[in-house]
């Protein structure tokens, strides 16, 4: 299978005579097995299988090979949500007294997770500017940083990164880059393919596509060397698996199966085998809906542009957007459905213009079929201080518009008759 388009449809589950054809729901916490010495090698790594549901699960397995086999990557792990993502994603290679640099335009609750949380688990953080220029992005490194973070369209700041810039820095340093592709999907940007060596997703947005399952993923490229020196947990003995040393023994799949058989182990925060179902149920239809929100996207955009009563616009896909050339290099076939803007008049005519919309609904929540709008500096950021928004290029009065797949036509009268009051 060489198309994405058959990947969305095809890939992951393959069933034999006389199996399902849709992809059954295996809703068992718990697996048979009629011999003790197989069941002793699966907990010692030395077989493939399934016993305990918080490790694996066959339905939540043949998604995990989907979105591996769509980003291009040698595995896959579904998590619970976004959330849980990015939190393993780093947790797996970075201990107490070590370092990440991160773009700082990111998610709200990325950032929270990142300067808080991890920080008190002893985890530094040192949050650049995507638009850093290379010397300074060279200097932001430290003899203890691990890793290197970066969403590849921002939310919502719709900044995008330039993926190569930021994989060069992690590289030259001995780190891996990880990468944030909610926005862009696999669809629209396979950021393995621009040197990024670890890729997450908050399924709950686009891969689900409809708003009901939460969840997250994490991506491995399998092309990273662990071996530098840097990744004591993938080269050196785990005693709680009678010394198994991941980089050895695992190989170019060292990190994900370490992800898992450590930090799934431990942490628990698996994808549950119904929201896998209804994740791949979104996935199936996944290229059909991207293009669909660009192209209604791009239509909004144009609109919002001209219009006397916005004050500014950002969407990579406008040609006077600051990052559109990087929008072309990274995303040719578009970007996502996601509009940032600004009406004048500041936070109270943004207020106005929200509670007047009448299609589109004010949820936290982007980037499914429906229309919906939110402000970030209210809601997704409000733990953000107004320096860190700032940072993060996030307008007091910034409103995030998620374009939906209504007709176009409802869509702009929705947002015209808004305008107007």
């Amino acid at each position: 299978m060489s198309h994405i388009n058959t990947k969305c449809l095809q890939a992951g589950y393959v069933p034999g005579d006389g199996e399902p054809r849709v992809m059954p729901i295996v809703q068992s916490t718990t697996y048979n097995y009629k011999s003790s010495e197989k069941l002793a090698q699966l907990f010692d790594l030395d077989a493939e299988g399934f016993f305990y549901t918080r490790l694996a699960n066959p339905t939540v397995d043949f998604v995990e090979k989907k979105i591996a086999a769509l980003e291009g990557g040698v595995g896959a792990m579904l998590c619970a949500a976004g959330q849980s993502a990015s939190l393993m994603s780093v947790l797996n290679i970075c201990r107490a007294g070590d370092h990440v640099v991160c773009a700082s335009s990111i998610y709200g609750g990325t950032f929270n997770l990142f300067n808080r949380t991890m920080r008190e688990m002893g985890i530094d953080f040192s949050f650049v500017d995507p638009d850093i220029a290379p010397a300074a992005l060279d200097a932001a490194f430290r003899e203890n940083t691990r890793a290197v973070f970066a969403e590849t369209l921002s939310n919502p700041s719709l900044i995008v990164c330039d993926i190569e810039k930021f994989a060069n820095a992690a590289h030259a340093h001995g780190v891996p880059l990880i990468v944030d592709n909610t926005f862009p999907t696999p669809v629209n940007c396979r950021p393995f393919e621009w040197g990024a060596d670890i890729v997450i997703h908050s399924t709950s947005k686009y891969l689900d596509g409809h708003a009901v399952a939460l969840g997250g993923v994490i991506v491995d490229g399998g092309k990273f060397d662990w071996k530098n020196g840097k990744f004591p947990g993938l080269t050196e003995p785990d005693e709680t698996y009678h010394g198994t040393v991941f980089a050895d023994k695992f190989g170019a799949s060292a990190y994900i199966v370490k992800a898992r058989a450590h930090l799934m182990r431990d942490l628990g925060a698996i994808m549950s085998p119904e929201n896998a179902f209804l994740l791949n149920l979104g996935i199936e239809t996944l290229f059909l809906r991207m293009e669909r929100h660009v192209e209604n996207a791009q239509a909004v955009a144009e609109f919002l542009e001209s219009h006397p009563k916005v004050e500014f616009v950002r969407y990579p896909g406008l040609a006077s957007d600051p990052y559109h050339a990087l929008s072309e290099k990274y995303m040719p076939q578009g970007s996502c459905g996601v509009i940032s803007f600004a009406v004048k008049g500041g936070r109270e005519a943004a207020a106005k213009f929200m509670d007047s919309l009448e299609l589109a609904s004010q949820v936290v929540h982007v980037a499914d079929c429906r229309t919906c709008v939110l402000h970030p500096a209210s809601t997704t950021h409000r733990q953000l201080s107004d320096e860190q928004l700032r940072d993060a290029k996030i307008d007091p009065g910034l409103i995030r518009l998620s374009v939906g797949l209504e007709h176009i036509s409802d869509i702009l009268a929705d947002l015209e008759q808004a305008l107007a009051k």
